[in-house]
């Protein structure tokens, strides 16, 4: 049977028959309404999010069915903290927390396009998502969520499939969210403080040498490349001058000393 399939790209739970979805149905002779209301049942839980959908359609008998793609899950739990972007050290800085209804929130999206045979086990992974992100659930480290899950904790939440979260919950999350970003803002201030210190006490040495230093002093990496940076060869007259990488060579000053061992 001759099946024809129209793309689009929808906000979760708001299609309508306007463009694109309902000139490119309404030739098939099929009924529209029925179709945008299936699509919105099925991308309700994406508020708020562009979602791609697929509606496959019987041209003979006029059946229909639709899919619906999904963002990937490190995009969901981003949307659902209200962050542009993880933890780039998540075993030490923890970027925002969420609370287990929000995490049954993203299983749910994500469904079929996870490996869990059950919600249980789908929400795990999520916990796994979270973890590797540098996201609190609960007020905890995922991975300890995840233990938490195991031994039956939640068990109602998951059962009911609880999503929604109220207003003063959530108010709660985004004052959590800035207390975090303001100890990862201190924690910063204090290793830049540290590092400067060390590096400016090593004036001289070699790069490798420093380095090895404030690693040996648990600097985050990103700090030590951001102020030392690898070195690299001096332009013509700009080596000796501030900021130029340590260790750097000063040809002039090596050609004068050269010369002169030789006199």
């Amino acid at each position: 049977m001759p099946t024809q399939t129209i793309e689009a790209l929808v906000e979760g739970g708001k299609a309508s028959a306007a463009p694109p979805l309902g000139p490119a149905l309404g030739p098939l002779g099929i009924n529209v309404g029925q179709i945008v209301a299936e699509i919105n049942k099925k991308t309700a839980l994406f508020s708020g999010m562009q979602v791609p959908i697929k509606v496959h359609v019987d041209t003979a008998t006029k059946d229909f069915s639709v899919t619906v793609g999904t963002p990937p899950a490190s995009a969901l739990v981003k949307k659902e903290a209200g962050i542009e972007k993880g933890s780039s050290n998540p075993l030490m800085d923890k970027v925002a927390d969420l609370r287990i209804e929000q995490i049954i929130k993203i299983a749910k999206m994500k469904d079929t396009q996870l490996l869990g045979k059950g919600l249980k086990s789908k929400i795990k992974e999520i916990l796994g998502t979270c973890n590797s992100m540098g996201i609190l659930v609960e007020g905890k480290p995922a991975v300890d969520v995840v233990k938490m899950v195991n031994e039956g904790s939640f068990a109602e939440e998951i059962r009911t499939e609880k999503t929604e979260l109220t207003a003063a919950e959530l108010k709660e999350l985004e004052t959590e969210r800035k207390k975090l970003a303001e100890e990862i803002e201190r924690r910063r201030e204090e290793f830049l403080a540290k590092a400067k210190a060390i590096i400016e006490a090593m004036a001289g040495k070699p790069r490798g040498e420093i380095k090895a230093k404030l690693v040996e002093a648990a600097v985050p990496t990103k700090i030590i490349d951001e102020l030392l940076p690898a070195a690299t060869a001096a332009a013509p007259g700009e080596a000796g001058k501030p900021g130029a990488a340590p260790g750097a060579a000063q040809p002039a000053a090596a050609e004068k000393k050269e010369e002169k061992g030789k006199k």
